[in-house]
């Protein structure tokens, strides 16, 4: 196969990898019922006028299934990290003692069991899209490599494994998708 088509089906696997990445990452913020410190992931807090992740300020850990304890490094964060949770609308108040903040998890109906379950199928769809247009990009950029001397049959190999390895990600995507389904399902 030609260098330059490998170069692009290489292009191509490195930018759905990322694709998976930011997949798995949207789907660790559908919570699953189980108090995790993932559901703060991306909340940002104003730490002295720079906003700031919530992992960068603060020890965020979980004693048990129904608990997320935030615990600034700082006392005088207490207040911006529980303004920027409640701001965050992850449908958990913020209890403030003092010294930690307290989440309570509470537990998930059937209902918004189902919900979620419509989340992930959402964000999976959007996973499978990403792959499915990098797929796209990858082919268009291969087929203009005809002007640069490659023949038919090397851009129809080139599209042809294109092919097979926007398969083999949108199995990852569907992977990743079927094991959150579970996690949210199980009670």
């Amino acid at each position: 196969m030609n260098d330059l088509i490998k170069k692009q089906l290489q292009d191509a696997q490195a930018t759905m990898d990322k694709a998976i990445a930011h997949c798995e990452t949207e789907l660790t913020k559908i919570r699953a019922g189980k108090a995790s410190a993932g559901m703060l992931d991306g909340i940002m807090v104003d730490y002295y006028g720079a906003p700031t992740g919530l992992s960068n300020v603060a020890s965020i850990n979980t004693p048990d299934a129904r608990t997320i304890l935030v615990q600034p490094w700082e006392k005088n964060m207490l207040v911006p990290i529980e303004r920027a949770i409640m701001e965050a609308n992850i449908g958990i108040n913020p209890q403030n003692d003092g010294v930690v903040i307290r989440l309570g998890v509470p537990p998930l109906t059937e209902e918004r069991r189902k919900d979620l379950v419509k989340k992930v199928k959402e964000e999976a769809e959007r996973g499978r899209i990403t792959v499915r247009n990098i797929r796209k990009d990858a082919n268009e950029k291969i087929k203009k490599l005809k002007g640069e001397g490659v023949s038919d049959d090397d851009i129809k190999a080139g599209e042809a494994e294109v092919q097979k390895i926007t398969d083999l990600y949108i199995v990852k995507v569907d992977k990743h998708a079927e094991a959150k389904e579970k996690d949210v399902m199980t009670v």
